[in-house]
């Protein structure tokens, strides 16, 4: 490429060649922009126009170079270009109104606009929609119906230019009605104004109605552009209709513009969203052109349908094709690698942020938390988040729930209590998870405090928090608590419902959990998977066996809930506890999906209780198989061998767990006195009353002996604990 100092001097030969007849040739225009590359040339050749005279003689020129130096964000210079011409025409005023508006200095604009006004500057069909354009970027839309009002009963309102701008300022500014009373204005409205409709709808959420605009555009024979596509397939996404997605997809290959990255991209994103994964797979690997945006797209989909690895394994070819991630491809890797526990492959992703400069963008920052939390590596997360410049309440969120994810509910408290200190206002989504922590402790006078925030704050009629504050008080041992804030709920959804009659269920109270089903069935409600696994699990734990086959049946059959591996889980449990072992495991056997590790172990557990060997030898091979360095199942074997009176099995499993190295994690307890929870390590000796709290335990001891407790010494675990 050619310096502008190169360039200004061709200039400067033509000038020269044809003195100032040049100021008309399109060639010497066409050269004079060609020359303008960076902010150098620019001066430059400003310079040299004005040792020439062309500046002081041509508004053309002056109109130029107040753009061109707008196109390169230098708004003082643009201005000071702008200022020097005391008279000014309207395309001078024009091109300084676009530059304050590529710049997004939406006040400047609107100032620049009303000086226009004021001294009486007719206004053509370029000047109004730049002017609306602020009003959009600062929604104002008080000022947009001034203008709009300004150009009524003039020839520029019937222009379409103007048209698709008032539409799109009235969208951005939340006024759809009066975007379409500007729609019904034009008897033949362009495909310009249609796409404005059905954007606007898209962008206020209104799905539906920017489905069916388009609809109406195809039947007044408007053939769609690009932009009306993408708009209609996030419309599609909004409503989550695949079938509408799929549509829209015929529509675009009929005529063949599925060769467009852009449309390609807006396919992708939507297959991703609406869990059509391998769809969007297909669409991928078609794709001849592929940009940061589709691979994104892609790998973003994969994290979104719980497929860590293939996301990870995209991420890497990506990486082998030299494509330059962007910020959005890293949070998407990011959350890959927590998935999969990737810890190796994460601290990889650090490194590439560090090294690209975007380490400390709030979004990147908080996955890599989020990531490091979720592989167990607190102190790394830690160090992140003392350095982040901008720690917002999703950065605090992520930290809050890792604590609670690794069993730290305390530390997570004491997280939210410095949030607010730090005077970051908590969201719903953050509320949720401080008050899954404080489930974690069940500490019912915390969550009597943070009830009581709730209520102060405006957070007790949010409907998912208060499914979550009925969790809350049912783990605590608050079943009345739960019940009353579910009965105080405004709004009751399928959530609140399901969490309800899970709290019936985890006290024991099978029968009331199912008349709440019953209940929330008369409401019209229709009950979903996490409604079906709320109750299968009450009727487990009431060992209430026929009930959980109706349940089940009519989950399949009348309310079309596809069984995932959690219902099965929730069925084996119940034919488990009520000794129904060959039905359980024929349950296992026939099932569509594949067995995992709850299954099995529940299988196991049953297994324990009956005493079954044979069966129980066959769940831990699988559970072996699928979580091989799980203590517990070895140590589940190892006591069922021993009710049995089968030594060698004992001893096979103390072999096996020390060659895997499988060391006990030590248990922990928490009791809370007064206002404080104590919380006390398997043997742990450093709380200062230590000594008094042993001897205390060694009396109650006795006095269980005395009253005819028999320890069940049978139930020992590898290290000589009793289990």
């Amino acid at each position: 490429m050619q310096s502008g100092k190169t360039l200004a001097k061709r200039i400067q030969h033509q000038i020269h060649r044809h003195h100032f007849d040049a100021i008309g040739d399109s060639r010497f225009s066409y050269l004079f922009l060609q020359a303008c590359k960076d902010g150098n040339s620019i001066h430059q050749l400003h310079s040299l126009l004005h040792k020439t005279g062309l500046v002081a003689g041509s508004d053309f020129y002056r109109t130029k170079l107040v753009a061109l130096y707008g196109s390169l964000g230098e708004m003082e210079s643009a201005r000071k270009m702008f200022d020097e011409k005391p008279q000014r025409k309207v395309y001078l005023w024009n091109a300084m109104l676009r530059s304050y508006c590529k710049e997004k200095l939406w006040d400047e604009t609107l100032n620049l606009f009303w000086e226009m006004k004021r001294l009486g500057i007719e206004t053509d069909n370029y000047t109004v929609p730049l002017a609306l354009k602020a009003c959009g970027g600062l929604s104002a839309l008080k000022i947009a119906k001034q203008i709009h009002g300004s150009i009524v009963g003039t020839v520029m309102e019937g222009d379409m230019f103007v048209g698709a701008a008032l539409i799109d300022v009235y969208s951005k500014c939340e006024a759809m009605e009066n975007a379409y009373l500007v729609f019904t204005r034009y008897p033949q409205p362009d495909v310009v104004l249609w796409t404005s409709m059905v954007s606007g709808y898209q962008q206020n959420n209104s799905g539906k109605e920017a489905v069916e605009f388009f609809s109406r555009m195809l039947l007044a024979g408007i053939s769609p552009d690009t932009i009306t596509l993408i708009s209609v397939l996030s419309a599609c996404n909004q409503l989550g209709s695949i079938q509408g997605g799929r549509c829209c997809h015929c529509y675009i290959i009929r005529r063949g513009l599925d060769w467009n990255l852009s449309l390609s991209n807006a396919l992708l994103h939507l297959y991703s969203k609406l869990g059509v994964i391998d769809v969007a797979s297909r669409i991928f690997n078609r794709m001849q052109n592929r940009d940061v945006i589709s691979w994104s797209s892609m790998i973003g989909g994969y994290v979104q349908n719980q497929q860590a690895e293939e996301a990870l394994d995209a991420y890497k070819k990506m990486l082998n094709r030299g494509v330059e991630p962007n910020h959005v491809t890293v949070v998407s890797a990011l959350q890959a690698c927590a998935a999969a526990c990737a810890l190796e492959e994460g601290k990889r992703i650090h490194e590439l942020t560090v090294r690209k400069g975007f380490e400390m963008e709030t979004s990147v920052s908080t996955a890599l938390l989020d990531m490091y939390m979720k592989c167990s590596h607190i102190d790394e997360a830690l160090e992140l988040f003392s350095r982040m410049p901008n720690k917002d309440v999703v950065a605090w969120a992520a930290l809050i729930s890792g604590y609670a994810l690794n069993g730290l509910s305390d530390k997570s408290l004491g997280v939210f209590h410095d949030m607010l200190l730090s005077n970051t206002l908590p969201d719903a989504v953050t509320i949720v998870k401080v008050l899954s922590s404080c489930a974690q402790s069940g500490n019912l006078q915390q969550a009597l405090c943070l009830h009581g925030y709730l209520i102060r704050s405006g957070f007790d009629q949010k409907v998912f928090v208060g499914a979550s504050l009925i969790d809350l008080y049912s783990k605590c041992g608050s079943l009345a608590n739960a019940a009353e804030v579910f009965r105080k709920l405004e709004e009751k959804d399928v959530v609140a419902w399901s969490s309800i009659i899970a709290g019936y269920g985890i006290h024991g109270l099978g029968f009331e959990a199912f008349q709440l089903f019953e209940q929330m069935l008369q409401t019209g409600l229709k009950p979903n998977h996490i409604t079906f696994i709320s109750v299968l699990s009450a009727c487990s734990h009431g060992g209430r066996v026929d009930e959980a086959w109706k349940l089940f049946n009519s989950m399949v059959h009348e309310h079309k809930v596809i069984p995932r591996a959690e219902h099965y889980a929730c069925m084996v449990d119940v034919l488990g506890r009520t000794g129904q072992l060959g039905k359980a495991l024929e349950l296992i056997n026939n099932m569509p999906v594949e067995a995992n590790s709850q299954l099995w172990g529940a299988l196991l557990g049953a297994c324990r209780i009956h005493g079954d060997i044979d069966l129980a030898e066959l769940a831990a091979s699988k559970l072996f198989h699928l979580d091989p360095n799980h203590r517990g199942y070895y140590v589940l074997l190892s006591n069922i061998y021993a009710d049995g009176a089968r030594w060698d099995g004992v001893a096979n499993m103390r072999i096996m767990m020390k060659r895997k190295k499988l060391t006990q994690v030590p248990g922990i307890s928490s009791i809370e006195v007064g206002n404080n929870v104590y919380s006390f390590l398997a043997g742990d000796r450093l709380h200062q009353e230590s000594k008094e709290i042993y001897n205390l335990v060694k009396r109650l001891g006795v006095m269980m002996r005395e009253e005819g407790y028999i320890p069940d010494g049978d139930y020992i675990s590898s290290e000589g604990v009793e289990c």
